[in-house]
């Protein structure tokens, strides 16, 4: 399928500086394509730097090269963590610096991980354009499992905007994207060794089969664009973002001004036209709800005055092991104030929400100040406003396909995304949070809505169109109508079967070499 893959005479390393310097470039290139500033196209050649870098390279400097591409991109693509933990953490900038690039690094060994099997496959006689897009793949699924998982900005999420290609997210999931680039990538650097006159064929059969893919995808696409939307009521939705100042957002002093504040925006909303459902952010509703508080006598009253149901976030508590727990939740109430249900955060952000392993290390304590520890959910249930079922993911939790095809199959039909992204401040983390949330629409064949505190505030349909983005830090209001979800996607059935099947021939592949190679070695002969 896709030609010899060792020229006959194998180029020799490059020196460790030049090779450094690429690695480098594909990192840059890499972080480029992503929001902000969001030049797409750049993913689909970023990894021909890298790959030019590893040619002759052993499998151990194939890792540091890998390593230090994925550092250079991750540094660049998480460089808001600094402005979470400085101005919201409170830690000082000696010690911020030190923590954002060691989660850079963390994100980064699965880079390394990658080429170096890529190279070590290559030594075993195995053809680059087949391994490289399988231990890729590989890697990224490993990472949004180990140590609770962290899937931020995967190479696929950067065509967000790509319609017709992101389709077949129903099926592979974003890992079917960041294959076929992958697979772009290492073709384009078939092609462009070939053309610069080095030792090696014209990968032809690299490039049908790239060619032959991109069609299979694009025809999807396509066919998934026009089809027709499932024949349901429409629900009328009012998203309301009340880009409350984080620093005041828990203190007592400031809550009538909170509610005030989503109050107005809510029956500006009203105004505007009739309304089924009216939602507010994550911790919109900065006390107990639970409580039977003025403050939330308020709320009720207001959802009567609007006549629309409203979903809310505020934080809540239950005994659990005879000690009082926190959950960050979303509330959901009918037209005349009674409360429907509640849905409890179940996937909590670590050293955000909780820390990990807190006995083990009692020194280590929250970046994020408010009330106590939060425990996560116990179960997943959509909430019931009439019309259809919301799956609700707070904040965090839009990050995981898991979460959001869980929902999904508990029998939501619309996605409820509410989430406070004031600790990012104006960078480009809203941007690659909104970015990764809008997979889930299309991965599950569910609308999403979505209210940010402080932005952004938006609304996907079905296939990942995204209708409609409000400004950050500015108060705003977002009317719009969802049709519930088809929930006909094969990605509900069969999960990251394609992930989990890159990984799988991954190692069988590097394998198959390894123990023909042991069955030709003779036998010790014993005297």
């Amino acid at each position: 399928m896709i030609g010899p893959e060792t020229p006959p005479h194998p180029q020799p390393p490059l020196s460790q500086r030049r090779a450094l310097l690429l690695a480098l470039l594909s990192g840059l290139l890499i972080a480029l394509s992503f929001p902000l500033p969001g030049w797409s196209p750049l993913a689909w050649i970023a990894l021909i730097p890298l790959l030019i870098a590893l040619e002759g390279q052993s499998s151990r400097s194939a890792f540091r090269l890998g390593f230090v591409t994925g550092l250079c991109a991750y540094a660049g693509l998480l460089y808001w963590v600094i402005i979470v933990m400085t101005d919201y953490g409170h830690l000082p900038l000696f010690a911020s610096i030190p923590l954002w690039l060691l989660l850079s690094a963390w994100l980064a060994l699965f880079y390394g991980l990658a080429s170096w099997t890529a190279v070590l496959g290559k030594q075993q006689g195995v053809k680059w354009v087949l391994l490289l897009p399988l231990v890729w793949v590989g890697a990224d699924y490993l990472r949004s499992m180990l140590l609770t998982g962290f899937p931020w900005t995967m190479l696929g999420h950067s065509q967000y905007r790509l319609l017709p290609l992101i389709q077949v997210a129903d099926i592979t999931g974003v890992y079917g994207i960041t294959a076929l680039i992958v697979l772009a990538n290492a073709v384009f650097y078939r092609i462009m060794r070939a053309l610069a006159g080095a030792q090696v064929p014209y990968p032809a059969k690299s490039a049908i089969t790239l060619v032959l893919f991109m069609a299979a995808v694009f025809w999807y696409g396509f066919h998934r664009l026009n089809s027709p939307l499932p024949e349901k009521p429409p629900l009328r939705v009012a998203l309301i973002q009340g880009n409350i100042d984080q620093s005041n957002k828990w203190s007592p002093a400031f809550r009538e001004a909170t509610l005030d504040i989503y109050s107005s925006l809510s029956r500006q909303a009203a105004d505007r036209g009739p309304v089924d459902l009216v939602v507010w952010p994550e911790s919109a509703a900065p006390f107990f709800f639970q409580d039977e508080t003025p403050a939330a006598n308020r709320i009720r009253t207001l959802t009567r005055e609007l006549n629309a149901s409203l979903l809310f976030g505020s934080p809540a508590t239950e005994i659990r092991n005879g000690k009082l727990a926190y959950l960050n939740s979303a509330f959901l109430l009918d037209r005349n104030g009674n409360l429907l249900g509640r849905s409890d955060k179940t996937h909590l952000v670590p050293f955000g929400e909780y820390v990990p392993l807190a006995r083990l290390f009692p020194f280590v304590h929250k970046l994020v100040h408010g009330i106590g520890d939060f425990v996560p959910g116990k179960q997943i249930q959509p909430l019931e406003p009439g019309g259809a079922p919301l799956g609700v993911l707070v904040c965090y939790e839009a990050i995981f396909p898991e979460m959001g095809r869980a929902h999904v199959n508990s029998g939501s039909r619309v996605l409820v995304n509410i989430t406070n992204d004031a600790w990012f401040g104006r960078s480009s983390a809203p941007y690659q949070h909104l970015s990764m949330a809008a997979f889930r629409a299309v991965e599950t064949r569910t609308p999403l809505i979505r209210a940010a505190n402080t932005g952004i505030t938006s609304i996907v349909d079905q296939n990942g169109h995204i209708k409609g983005m409000t400004s950050l830090f500015k108060e705003a209001v977002m009317l719009g109508e969802v049709v519930p979800g088809s929930a006909d996607a094969p990605y509900l059935r069969i999960g990251d079967l394609f992930a989990q099947g890159c990984l799988g021939l991954s190692g069988l592949i590097l394998l198959v070499p390894w123990w023909r190679q042991r069955r030709r070695q003779p036998t010790p002969q014993t005297p």
